[in-house]
Formats: C-alpha cells, structure tokens, sequence
C-alpha cells in the first residue's frame, strides 16, 4: 500500500499546481464570504414564476367555470340564478386579484394553500353542474352550488385575513429590530 502512494506520487511528480495565488487573494475570498454571495438566479425569478402559475391557474378555474359544455351552469336555471352566479363570480374575481396583490415570499405558502382549497371547490362545483344537469328541478343541488359559492368567499376572506396578520406580524417584527 505504501508503495502503490510512492508511485502514484513519482508519476505526478511535476504536475501539482504549487503556485502562489495573487497578493490579496486570500483576503478578497474572505469579504465575499462576509459580504454574501449574490442570490441563485432562481430565487430572483420565483416571485414571477408563482406569479404566473397563480395566473395560469386563475385562468383555469374562469375556463372550467365558464365553459363547462358538460354540465349546466347555475345561471341557464333562471334569471335569478343568473344574477347570483354572475354577483358571485365578480365577487371572487375581485378577491383573487386583491390576493395577488398581496403575494410576496412572505405569503406565498399561505396564498397556494387557499388557492389549492378554491381548486378543491371548484372540482366539486363541477360535479354539481353535472347533477343539475340531469335534474333540474331538484333544489336541493341548486343550494349546494350557492353554498359552494359562498364557501369560496368564505375562502378567500379567511386568506385575506390571514395576509393582514403575516403583514402585521412582519410590521411588529421590523419595529422591534429596528
């Protein structure tokens, strides 16, 4: 075994880098370990990546709510409902673009979470249309679908609600640092 790293050694005798770095080298290595590195590009570019899933995933839910050819929308029930459904669907709009709004790090975990829930929502609305469909005259389905909407409000208040408090909670951090 010795004499295996002899040989080794012998035959990359002369082949080492053994050069001194340049005057400072040292030093200026060790301001850039105090001074940080500069972040991962990746890190600069997920504010606009979530951005644009959040968007994507938006444009989704107004796609499968408005152009569901499987199931029957609450609105074709009446004009009433028509009025209810369309009252409910600004309404949720405004929230979601109110919630974006408010996305940054801090809130991002909190706005995918509620956003998973409204998807959730969303898939058993669409089962609802279904239901409605081959009964139109049970209302019982018709009150699911309004529940349904107003749980996604419900949703989206609670998320908001829980912004405010991050928001709060980082405010009250900053000033007792600072």
């Amino acid at each position: 075994m010795q004499d295996n790293l002899e040989n080794i050694f012998k035959e990359l005798e002369n082949q080492f880098d053994v050069e001194e770095p340049n005057i400072g080298h040292f030093k200026r290595f060790e301001e850039k370990l105090h001074n940080g590195t500069k972040p991962n590009i990746f890190f600069k570019l997920w504010p606009f990546i979530a951005v644009a899933a959040s968007i994507i995933l938006i444009f989704g839910i107004w796609i499968g709510s408005s152009f569901s050819n499987s199931g029957m929308e609450l609105a074709k029930v009446s004009s009433e409902m028509d009025e209810t459904q369309n009252y409910f669907v600004a309404t949720i709009e405004k929230e979601l673009k109110t919630i974006e709004k408010e996305r940054n790090i801090d809130t991002e975990q909190i706005i995918n979470d509620g956003l998973q829930q409204l998807n959730k929502l969303e898939t058993q609305y669409q089962a609802l249309t279904f239901e409605l469909k081959e009964s139109t005259a049970d209302k019982r389905i018709i009150y699911a679908m309004i529940a349904n909407f107003q749980q996604r409000i419900e949703v989206l208040q609670s998320l908001l609600i829980q912004i405010e408090d991050v928001k709060q909670l980082k405010t009250q951090h900053n000033e007792k640092y600072s």
